[in-house]
């Protein structure tokens, strides 16, 4: 009987998320064999329309950036090799104080064990090995990613199937690193963050999982490049590739859940299961 393939589950709150944290792992595990499934939580409706137009902002067209946005996720999944893409379709929320935050049929209203019965039924048909989400303040506190973070670890609470999860997360080093390399091209990372929540990203000694991407690192930048319409707020995409391949070429992640006993730090997701 042939062995039964290795699967890799990244749940995200928005086309684009998971190009940023997990594009490396995603293309590097596709080209290895494992079968990669992508579950994107919202339609994008709140990011940037034509021209850069905000939502709010004449001529902003949920429907029509969602629209948009759509046909991005599936360039940026074709980059990437992802195998399956699920779509949850919740309306974006938008970033924490909007006042689409609260709108009916958002992302952030959805009552957490309705979104996770969604999830568990697709856990139960792809049948992951490892699930990556977001931490509990979804790294940066943006409403869509720690519902995501909620929906996943409720789904996963309920499946118990999974050997192992993950939360995406970046080693204070690397993130002095990235504000300096923002500093490089004119922009302000640490202004441009909250001021007022949990600091960001975890000291390098309590990273788990550095997984090496470098080799990926084209097809990463290139699953980012596909989500055009939100250029301008995708730093990365205005560094040199030599840089990109630098700053981008290790994905880190906080080890949440094991079953295989693996040691820590480990440099593989499948650590353990194979």
């Amino acid at each position: 009987m042939p062995e039964r393939q290795l699967t890799l589950m990244a749940v995200h709150a928005h086309p684009d998320d998971e190009a940023t944290s997990t594009g490396g792992v995603l293309a590097r595990y596709a080209a290895e064999g494992v079968r990669t499934v992508l579950v994107t939580c919202t339609d994008g409706g709140c990011g940037d329309g034509p021209g850069g137009v905000k939502p709010g902002e004449p001529g902003h067209d949920p429907r029509a950036v969602a629209a948009a946005r759509q046909a991005e996720l599936a360039a940026s999944c074709a980059a990437l090799g992802i195998g399956h893409l699920e779509q949850l379709g919740y309306a974006d929320s938008g970033m924490s104080g909007w006042s689409t935050n609260d709108a009916p049929g958002s992302f952030w209203t959805t009552p957490v064990e309705e979104a996770a019965d969604r999830l568990v039924a697709l856990i139960e048909e792809h049948r992951p090995d490892v699930v990556v989400t977001y931490d509990e303040n979804g790294f940066y506190g943006h409403p869509d990613h720690v519902q995501a973070h909620r929906v996943t670890m409720a789904a996963l609470a309920r499946t118990g199937t999974t050997a192992k999860a993950y939360w995406t997360t970046m080693p204070h080093s690397a993130m002095a690193e990235f504000a300096r390399m923002a500093r490089e091209q004119g922009v302000d990372l640490e202004a441009e963050l909250p001021q007022d929540g949990p600091q960001l990203g975890l000291p390098d000694d309590q990273v788990t999982t550095w997984v090496d991407v470098a080799a990926y690192a084209r097809q990463k930048y290139d699953a980012l490049a596909a989500h055009g319409s939100q250029e301008e707020n995708i730093l990365f995409l205005r560094m040199p590739m030599a840089d990109f391949t630098a700053a981008m070429g290790v994905e880190t992640f906080l080890r949440v859940h094991d079953t295989t006993g693996a040691a820590v730090p480990e440099d593989d997701l499948f650590a353990g299961l194979r």
